[in-house]
């Protein structure tokens, strides 16, 4: 059995489950996340938990054990706090803004425009810094969704690692290299 799989996952008061037809549905106060649960695993929710079960004791059934639970935690933190990612675009006239709530544009050193669709499951906000460049906020319920639309944001333009210009995440840290006046190698 796994070891996180056994645990079970606590529900803050507001947050209500229901599991039925092998789908698990939780609702709270951010909104509401259904997750398709395999046949080998079961779930049972008690007034203020929720406990994953196995039903074998094979490696297989070990690791779906413990991936059902780690998506039910996300399931209910998501419906609780909700998740955000943060992404900063620097560079000299490298700016991004939003298209009538619908497409993400972006003038990240391209001969042309780069626009992304906003996914609904998602809210996405462009907000210009004091320093001239753009923060870009991607936040909603679902982990995954939030997750894969700000590196789908960042793969556009990852940050280059000579003078940095480029969509990273915030706090996330570019190593540097030197240039090549840094080299020299003293040829004439």
């Amino acid at each position: 059995m796994s070891r996180l799989g056994k645990k079970p996952v606590f529900m803050p008061e507001k947050v209500k489950a229901e599991f039925k037809d092998r789908i698990l549905e939780v609702t709270g106060p951010a909104g509401r996340l259904s997750q398709a649960i395999d046949r080998k695993m079961n779930v049972k929710i008690d007034k203020n938990s929720i406990l994953v079960e196995a039903l074998g004791d094979s490696r297989q059934h070990n690791m779906l054990h413990g991936l059902i639970r780690g998506l039910v935690v996300n399931m209910v933190e998501g419906v609780t706090k909700g998740f955000k990612k943060e992404l900063e675009v620097i560079g000299l006239g490298y700016k991004a803004n939003i298209e009538n709530g619908k497409n993400l544009v972006m003038t990240v050193g391209f001969s042309h425009l780069v626009t992304l669709p906003i996914p609904s499951a998602v809210k996405t906000t462009a907000t210009l810094m004091p320093d001239k460049n753009t923060l870009i906020t991607v936040s909603g319920t679902d982990k995954y969704e939030v997750g894969a639309f700000a590196a789908r944001i960042r793969a556009v333009k990852p940050a280059e690692p000579y003078k940095g210009f480029g969509i990273k995440y915030s706090g996330e840290k570019i190593i540097r290299k030197a240039g090549k006046a840094a080299s020299s190698s003293g040829k004439k």
